[in-house]
């Protein structure tokens, strides 16, 4: 075979070979990668008595979602103070009452609606069904966070207050691939910037909880919300 059909055979197999080192996902990249998303927890000045705050997960996760997208509270210069966030998350939980009668448990579809939709004006959320953890990572690597409902209980996160909560929302933006840990904002806990859980904990702690006060749960579903930047 002479040299130019053996360079024009081998191209394609050079090219490919290449495209697997400069093109492949940034989060293959390493053994773990998170977005960059400011954490406030659902109380900032542990006032858990105040009942806004103490049910306020939703709406701390929503808030966190939104200075992502907006680009805020990363740079040093912008840090969104603890006072700042209690003030937004009483701000939202009031909107909520006044607007539509209630603010405590709030579903994945009325934080759609109620949340993004309008009190942000923001439309790319979507609610997504999961079969498997894999499901959360998928939208992960696509760059997108998740705000997954939960069993708090099922976390066994000793942070809580026992035996914690049995409706709680995180925020999970990001995974290490080593330990197979989702890396989350759990407003649950001063200490929630960056906590961990196993994928398996996340996964089988999902569950879909009704807007309300602390409603029956009659049938288990396990969807989340993904929030993509504009």
């Amino acid at each position: 075979m002479s040299k130019n059909k053996q360079i024009k055979y081998l191209l394609p197999v050079i090219l490919i070979l290449l495209s697997g080192v400069f093109f492949q996902t940034p989060a293959r990249a390493a053994d773990n990668f998170t977005l960059k998303v400011p954490f406030t927890s659902q109380a900032p000045l542990t006032n858990w008595k105040d009942q806004r705050q103490e049910d306020g997960c939703e709406e701390a996760t929503s808030l966190m979602a939104m200075a992502w997208v907006k680009g805020q509270g990363i740079k040093t210069k912008d840090i969104i103070g603890k006072a700042t966030w209690e003030k937004r998350i009483i701000a939202l939980s009031n909107f909520e009452q006044k607007k539509y009668g209630e603010y405590r448990d709030v579903s994945l579809n009325d934080m759609i609606k109620w949340i993004f939709n309008d009190y942000f004006n923001y439309k790319k959320v979507s609610l997504k069904k999961v079969t498997s953890a894999n499901d959360i990572l998928a939208e992960l690597e696509r760059g997108r966070l998740v705000l997954a409902p939960v069993n708090g209980q099922a976390l066994n996160n000793p942070n809580f207050t026992a035996p914690g909560p049995l409706a709680h929302m995180l925020l999970i933006k990001g995974y290490d691939y080593k330990t197979k840990e989702f890396i989350t904002n759990d407003p649950g806990t001063r200490r929630g910037e960056n906590y961990r859980y196993s994928n398996k904990v996340i996964f089988n702690a999902i569950r879909v909880y009704p807007t309300g006060h602390h409603e029956e749960i009659k049938k288990i579903k396990k969807e989340i919300l993904v929030i993509e930047k504009s």
